[in-house]
């Protein structure tokens, strides 16, 4: 006995659930949900099977057929990352019936009540599972070597409306006798419940299991997309707007990668508390509002969403050691299509911001160079905890130097190979490296895939960009330090990833007037793309300007995006002299922490407790 998984208690000699059908019913006045969940595995078992749980109250484990309860044991030890064993003791069964209750705290579930919500009337709940929080919604093997299909039955109030990362097959009244032991039948058919029903035919890791549940509106935006929204007409029209160009965007990308699997690519913009940017649901991405910016360049982080239809969602990594292989691949997947959708100096400005990332990532990780490598070891890790622009950057170096080492139209005939032959597979990566070298015969002579891989760092064969618009961003950024300020004529013409860039590579040891100048002429702490606001900010805070305190505290308490978390917080509590920013960072975390996201939550109080 092994487990499979070093964040999983999955053990290699189980077999592996292959199909889901879940009942939940949904109690927003206790922020919880009643369900059931029939786990189906690939061949009968006789011994203990293993499963993941967290915040799990489990209340029953039945066999499937007789209903005859099953001798189970949840594990009384919690550990901090993986939580709790549930061991169930099965006799040549190959389907298993378990009735569960989540918490409150469930670190998946972010539960809105009605005043932080847009329309300030009804309440909102959503899911995040990745990386491994699926745990904490219903008892399964969490992780991506598990791949299920699943059907589902959410129970909701006739007000609200439910939307998933699965085919939607109806919405009906609830009917007598299909509670079964999800919870009481009163309560299932009790009036003002509607039942949302929706089917997922397609394997996909358990972080891919997605729901919200919301008074929500839509958007017709193309023929195999819908922007679902709150139902606020002005959040719907913009969405649409920003995101009008999807379908263009689906075609290439079919063009570059093959036919898209999954039906349907819908859209489903979130409350602001969502804690990523784009979240690659399968047929539903979900997507945080700061990605709106008024002028289509959110739709870079729906390209990003987009490819992972082809890695990370047809092909997936089977633990999350192997990371780099869903974000590196489709790092590169979204600038090969925004490369084709909005030219190549934009996909070049993304390859720049990117390497600037890389370094500050692989900088980060100096006193524990392992999270800089492509291929990790993260036993007794939480992978939450060491989430960083390497898997995405390095990853999309290395896939970028094997590019330049045989060609685009090689590696394009290469990569269609690639997600034809592993499709709906979990790989890891001596799988990939083993048929990269049968497809491509001596690509490690000239290209060394152990360095690139198991190497740490940053090898000297990586490649930064070229662009004028990027070296002529770079240099200018550079400038600012003797008091280059860019001029308006400089500037007409740059949108947010241009400022972002800019303001991401002046030194960081520029004195706070001129900061406090270049705002006032640019006027960048108001700006409403985040992008832009946050790099300002950063920059203000590292130059010891103070003025900003006020509108880093407004940023903090409005957004829960990680990627302005991360770095506002972290800016306000690294470093000597900064009893003052620490103070702000605590009372300001202690006030906005219950609009945040479970998973952020974790983030911020890991970052405050290590220099606090």
């Amino acid at each position: 006995m092994a487990p499979i998984d070093p964040h999983s208690y999955t053990d290699s000699s189980n077999p592996l659930t292959n199909h889901i059908s879940l009942s939940l019913y949904f109690n927003f006045s206790s922020s919880t949900i009643n369900g059931s969940s029939l786990l189906t595995l690939s061949s009968p078992h006789t011994g203990p099977l293993l499963l993941d749980t967290r915040s799990l109250t489990i209340t029953s484990v039945l066999d499937s057929k007789t209903l005859i309860p099953i001798p189970f044991e949840l594990s009384p030890v919690i550990d901090p990352i993986k939580g709790q064993t549930l061991t169930v003791t099965l006799s040549n069964q190959s389907s298993v019936l378990v009735s569960f209750v989540t918490s409150p705290c469930s670190s998946a579930l972010q539960w809105l009540s009605p005043p932080q919500t847009f329309n300030k009337s009804l309440p909102f709940v959503y899911t995040q599972c990745q990386a491994i929080h699926a745990r904490s919604i219903f008892p399964c093997q969490d992780t991506p070597a598990a791949r299920i299909c699943y059907s589902a039955r959410l129970n909701v109030p006739r007000e609200l409306s439910a939307v998933m990362a699965a085919k939607h097959v109806e919405r009906r009244s609830p009917v007598a006798g299909e509670a079964g032991v999800a919870c009481d039948e009163a309560l299932w058919c009790a009036e003002g419940r509607v039942v949302e029903e929706f089917v997922m035919e397609q394997p996909i890791p358990p972080y891919l299991f997605a729901f919200a549940v919301g008074e929500l509106g839509f958007r017709e935006v193309g023929p195999r997309t819908r922007i679902y929204a709150e139902n606020v007409v002005s959040v719907l029209d913009v969405a649409a707007r920003e995101f009008a160009g999807t379908e263009e965007m689906i075609r290439q990308g079919e063009k570059l990668f093959g036919a898209y699997e999954w039906e349907r690519f819908d859209l489903l913009v979130l409350p602001p508390s969502f804690p990523y940017g784009g979240m690659e649901n399968p047929r539903m991405t979900f997507l945080t509002p700061t990605v709106i910016k008024g002028d289509a360049s959110g739709a870079q982080v729906v390209a990003h969403e987009l490819a992972h239809s082809w890695t990370g969602n047809l092909i997936s990594n089977k633990t999350n050691e192997d990371f780099w292989l869903n974000e590196g691949f489709t790092t590169y997947a979204e600038r090969r299509i925004v490369e084709v959708c909005q030219g190549e100096e934009r996909a070049a400005l993304n390859i720049g911001i990117g390497w600037k990332g890389l370094i500050e990532a692989i900088e980060k990780f100096k006193d524990n160079l392992e999270f800089t490598k492509l291929k990790n070891k993260q036993e007794g890790v939480d992978p939450d905890d060491i989430y960083s622009e390497v898997p995405y950057e390095k990853g999309f170096q290395f896939l970028w130097r094997i590019e330049r080492q045989i060609g685009r139209p090689a590696f394009d005939e290469f990569l269609k190979k690639y997600i034809s032959t592993f499709k709906f597979q979990s790989i890891d990566t001596e799988t990939f490296l083993n048929f990269l070298k049968a497809s491509i015969p001596g690509i490690e002579k000239e290209v060394d895939l152990v360095l690139w891989t198991e190497g740490t760092g940053l090898p000297s064969d990586a490649y930064e960009t070229e662009s004028i618009v990027y070296t002529k961003l770079v240099s200018l950024a550079k400038e600012f330090k003797v008091g280059r300020m860019p001029r308006e004529d400089e500037v007409a013409d740059w949108q947010g990833q241009e400022w972002e860039l800019y303001l991401e590579n002046v030194p960081r040891s520029v004195e706070a007037s001129q900061v406090a100048a270049l705002d006032a002429r640019y006027r960048l702490a108001e700006s409403k793309d985040y992008e832009v606001k946050v790099a300002f900010l950063q920059l203000a805070l590292s130059s010891g300007c103070r003025d900003y305190y006020s509108e880093v505290e407004k940023t903090l308490k409005e957004v829960g995006r990680m990627k302005y978390l991360r770095p506002l917080y972290t800016t306000l509590v690294q470093g000597v002299e900064k009893e003052e920013s620490k103070i702000l960072a605590k009372r300001v975390f202690a006030e906005a922490r219950e609009c945040y996201h479970p998973i952020a939550q974790g983030v911020v109080e890991s970052i405050l407790s290590k220099h606090i």
